[in-house]
């Protein structure tokens, strides 16, 4: 799939950083729309009347629709031109949030968040696209520094917003907030970015394109149901296992044989994209996942606040911030480098937090945070290097596409499994932990005398505590987990081949 075309020779430097700046922004719009609704989902559940399995789906689907779009990417920028997908994008994508702040019951929020996830779906590949196309590669370090800022900053921001909005007002201000930003973005997109004429116009590849929608789909259903209704015990699950199987082997089947395929597995290659994209795949398990553990963690088991879960979670953003601003300087160097100290940061954070207790304090959750997003930081600029390096020009709209396909799909699935890891080990642990409160263990004889006494106030109190110890311990598990996902990247790193641009 051919580059988005623009005639780059004719911008100034000021329309370029114009470009580049208006696109950063849209993306960090649309990246903060993928973890704003985090924070106020027990808020949401509560209005929607709905149970904690249900209120789920508001994130889940989210994420699935999003994954399902990011694909068609390339083959809408060959019709219709860069351009005009990322306005209509942008514009459907606005409206959604809109609708999404009225909804009245929960089908319709769920309905409106697809809808908001699978029309922006585009924006982050093209916008990556785009911002390319107008700088020379030498430069293009420099263009993912500044890139990142929206990809990786926009959901670590949109939780504290959230937070405080949720607490002053109510969920709903969540999703209005994106509408004037979203208008503005708008605004910048039609003063500033260039006219690209549609490139070449491929046949619609609707098998591979179907097969591999249901595929993402079904995967992310059964994941996401999985621990609560017992895995494949039960024959939703089970069945969802299979659609997903079979769906899968006739994408990848289709896609070898037919002359014009939904993706292009030829792209795979070129060595070092096929390698970005294992990378980028562990990268998106790492990116969200702290982001979904942290607020029910912090709310469910330390009582925190909206406000304050939220502020702790933009502490990520000031250390992914900082790793920014060195990357203006650090793109320079080896990425190799720069992919171990990254990864290296992200598993020590989570290796931290694995001593979290009930009794967690701010501080902790803070500098560990933001280690966390310093991590975070060091890593987009050398992610992008490797996987875009060597890839031709005419496959960077179709190879951004899978890039952010596989960064989506991470995300979405690691959550899953954290959140089944938690539930599983809690349910393990609850009880084992009530197996030992007997009448034997002198630990508990207040408690027992006060039952003796009539008083089941206090065996109501003990069988919370249990409950928010064991649930505690499923937290520490999940993050032992998410540690020991940074070791994955150690092996892919020295498969790389990198040469500096002096000698490239």
């Amino acid at each position: 799939m051919a580059a988005p075309p623009t005639s780059t020779e004719s911008l100034s430097p000021l329309h370029r950083a114009a470009v580049v700046g208006v696109l950063t922004t849209t993306v960090a719009l649309y990246a903060m729309a993928l973890t704003i609704a985090n924070v106020s989902l027990p808020q949401m559940q509560g209005s929607l009347s709905a149970t904690q399995d249900e209120i789920a789906w508001v994130v889940t689907f989210n994420l699935i629709a999003t994954a399902c779009g990011t694909p068609l990417t390339g083959w809408l920028a060959g019709r219709l031109g860069a351009r005009l997908v990322i306005i209509l994008a942008l514009a459907i994508f606005t409206a959604a949030s809109f609708l999404c702040g009225i909804a009245t019951g929960l089908n319709e929020l769920v309905f409106y968040r697809v809808l908001q996830g699978f029309c922006g779906a585009p924006l982050v590949p093209l916008a990556q696209a785009v911002s390319f196309s107008v700088y020379p590669r030498e430069k293009q370090g420099l263009v993912s520094s500044i890139f990142g800022i929206g990809v990786v900053l926009g959901p670590t921001l949109g939780p504290v917003v959230a937070g405080y909005l949720s607490e002053a007002y109510s969920w709903r201000w969540v999703f209005f907030m994106l509408v004037p930003c979203g208008l503005g973005s708008l605004l910048g997109i039609l003063l500033v970015l260039p006219k690209m004429p549609p490139g070449a116009r491929p046949a619609f590849d609707w098998t591979g394109f179907l097969a591999l929608a249901v595929a993402i789909a079904a995967l992310q259903l059964m994941l996401d149901r999985g621990e609560r209704n017992g895995w494949f015990d039960a024959s939703g699950i089970l069945l969802a296992a299979v659609v997903a199987l079979v769906a899968f082997w006739v994408f990848v089947g289709h896609s070898l044989t037919t002359t014009r395929p939904f993706l292009d597995f030829r792209l795979l290659r070129d060595r070092n994209f096929a390698i970005g994209l294992m990378v980028v795949l562990i990268f998106g398990m790492m990116n969200f996942t702290p982001m979904t553990l942290l607020p029910s963690m912090l709310q469910t088991i330390s009582g925190y606040p909206d406000s304050i879960v939220g502020f702790l979670l933009g502490t990520r953003g000031v250390g992914t911030f900082a790793g920014f601003l060195i990357m203006i300087w650090g793109n320079r160097l080896d990425p190799r480098i720069w992919l171990l100290l990254g990864f290296g940061l992200q598993g020590w954070s989570g290796w931290i937090m694995s001593g979290f207790d009930v009794n967690v304090t701010v501080f902790d959750v803070a500098w560990t945070s933001a280690l966390q997003g310093l991590g975070t930081g060091f890593l987009w600029v050398p992610v992008t290097q490797i996987t875009f390096r060597t890839l031709p020009a005419a496959s960077m709209a179709e190879g951004t596409g899978i890039f952010h396909l596989l960064r989506n799909m991470g995300s979405s699935v690691h959550i899953s499994l954290s959140v089944a890891l938690v539930l599983h080990s809690a349910k393990i642990n609850q009880a084992q932990l009530a197996e030992s409160i007997t009448p034997f263990n002198r630990a508990f004889d207040s408690v027992l005398a006060a039952l003796a006494a009539g008083n089941s106030a206090s065996l109501l109190s003990l069988g919370g505590e249990v409950q928010r110890q064991a649930l505690m311990i499923g937290y520490i598990n999940a993050f032992v987990a998410y540690a020991a996902c940074a070791l994955l990247v150690v092996p892919l790193v020295f498969l790389v081949r990198w040469r500096q641009p002096a000698a490239a």
